[in-house]
């Protein structure tokens, strides 16, 4: 078992670094070319230039049993579809019950989006302690889980 991140812009990721060292497990940060990563514990690989181009370089990089750290609802159908375990950055994690009506959600905010003509939307909001410590906690339980079966 492997932890892989969808490391660009993500914002958890010493947090998973400090949780998989923790528990002994190799992690792998996956970025394109506009980002620049370093690490003392994980592998990085980086992704040449291209829409989705980490994306589909993660799928194909997973595999059953793997850890998948991802904000992109498609990569996370996709790793599900491989027998891999998905969570979110805010610590949701993917299970082949949720993904479709997460995947619908975001189709239909997208359509809503793209018939409003002009529109102004607020970012996320900005990260907290909280946000960081229920992501944490629900690595961890993950892991747990993976590892020992509950």
């Amino acid at each position: 078992m492997k932890i892989l991140v969808d490391a660009d812009a993500c914002p958890v990721v010493k947090l998973v670094e400090q949780t998989a060292e923790r528990y002994q497990i190799p992690v792998v940060l996956l970025c394109d070319t506009s980002h620049v990563l370093q690490s003392s514990y994980s592998e990085i690989k980086i992704i040449g230039a291209g829409t989705d181009a980490v994306d589909f370089a993660l799928v194909n990089q997973c595999a059953k049993g793997d850890i998948v750290v991802t904000q992109d609802y498609g990569v996370a159908a996709m790793i599900l579809g491989k027998g891999a375990y998905g969570i979110h950055q805010s610590g949701k994690r993917y299970t082949n019950e949720n993904i479709d009506q997460m995947l619908m959600e975001r189709h239909m905010a997208k359509k809503i989006r793209m018939g409003k003509g002009r529109h102004h939307l607020k970012g996320p909001t900005k990260r907290t302690e909280e946000d960081d410590e229920r992501f944490k906690e629900s690595l961890c339980r993950l892991i747990e889980e993976v590892t020992h079966g509950g």
